[in-house]
């Protein structure tokens, strides 16, 4: 089964976070560099361009203080990762099989459940990520008739290979949301669905959750 490095759900959660901004805050980011300028204001990778490079430059300016108050790390990461991640239609995919028939209030116990847990065993671990990295856009791709957007991009790190880094997104209402990252090849959505689908085997939904918020089910990532 893939296994998940600690190193890539760094950069999972913040590329989760680089789509999470608030559509306001765009006008505050850093200026794109020359080779995304042809994006579209508000489209998809402008939306990830943009929200990237104020994330790790938040991490860089606030590293001092988040390295001495990980509440302020925590608060960060999730008013922004709660703001634009789909989290529920990302569980819903997760569940896979399991989740057919399943209620929203069930699908958003596993969702919180799961971000949570997420969240709380690797969110500080964004203090170890390189900051200074460089985010480009290589495309934006439209699947299914427009309805989902692949963005594809890169974290290029000064003396290393580029992490290619992908984005599934789609339109909710007017606004634009992750639903799937895939790092280095990874998709997170699969990823987790494997390592679920045992246990939602032999629980319920809500018993599952309960679990992973208790810490006895827990995302696992391989030692790096």
């Amino acid at each position: 089964m893939t296994r998940i490095s600690q190193r890539s759900l760094s950069l999972f959660i913040a590329a989760a976070l680089a789509v999470a901004a608030p559509a306001v805050v765009l006008a505050q980011a850093a200026p794109a560099p020359a080779d995304a300028t042809a994006a579209p204001a508000g489209s998809p990778s402008q939306l990830v361009l943009s929200n990237s490079t104020r994330i790790l430059a938040t991490l860089e300016s606030r590293r001092a203080e988040f390295q001495k108050d990980r509440g302020a790390l925590r608060d960060f990461v999730a008013s922004e990762f709660n703001n634009m991640f789909d989290r529920d239609y990302s569980a819903r995919l997760v569940l896979g099989v399991h989740g057919r028939g399943a209620s929203d209030a069930d699908v958003k116990v596993f969702a919180d459940a799961l971000a949570d847990s997420l969240m709380q065993r690797y969110g500080s671990s964004l203090l170890d990520l390189n900051s200074k990295l460089k985010v480009r856009v290589k495309s934006e791709t439209p699947l299914r008739g427009g309805a989902i957007v692949k963005v594809s991009s890169e974290y290029l790190r000064q003396g290393n290979e580029p992490v290619p880094v992908d984005y599934l997104m789609r339109k909710v209402g007017t606004q634009w949301k992750v639903f799937d990252v895939m790092v280095e090849g990874v998709s997170f959505v699969q990823t987790f669905r494997n390592q679920f689908d045992a246990p939602l085997k032999q629980k319920s939904i809500p018993q599952v959750a309960a679990d992973i918020k208790a810490g006895k089910l827990q995302a696992q990532a391989a030692a790096n």
